[in-house]
C-alpha cells in the first residue's frame, strides 16, 4: 500500500515542501514559458503542453515573453543583414 504525501509537509528549513512533479506546480517556470512561446513561433506544440499552458499560464506572461522573443528575432535578423551587407561590400 502506498502512502500519500502530506500536503502540509515542510522541509528541514521550515519552508513549504515543493511538489516533485512539474505537473503539480501552480504556475509555469520562465523556461517553460519561453519554450512554449518558441514552439508557438515555429508552429509546433504537443497537446499536453498546450493544455498545460492554458491551465497554468497567464496570458500577460505569454504576451511579455512573445514580445521579448519577437524583439530578439528582429534584432538578430537586422544584425545578420548588416553583417552580410558589410561582408559583401
Amino acid at each position: 500500500m502506498s502512502q500519500q504525501p502530506d500536503p502540509n509537509s515542510v522541509n528541514y528549513d521550515n519552508s513549504p515542501a515543493k511538489p516533485d512533479n512539474s505537473q503539480e506546480q501552480d504556475s509555469l517556470s520562465l523556461m517553460q514559458m519561453f519554450g512554449s512561446a518558441l514552439a508557438a513561433m515555429v508552429g509546433v506544440q504537443s497537446k499536453e503542453k498546450r493544455e498545460r499552458d492554458f491551465a497554468k499560464g497567464k496570458a500577460s506572461h505569454f504576451i511579455i515573453v512573445g514580445v521579448v522573443l519577437t524583439a530578439l528575432f528582429v534584432l538578430t535578423m537586422a544584425g545578420l543583414v548588416t553583417l552580410v551587407i558589410n561582408v559583401a561590400t
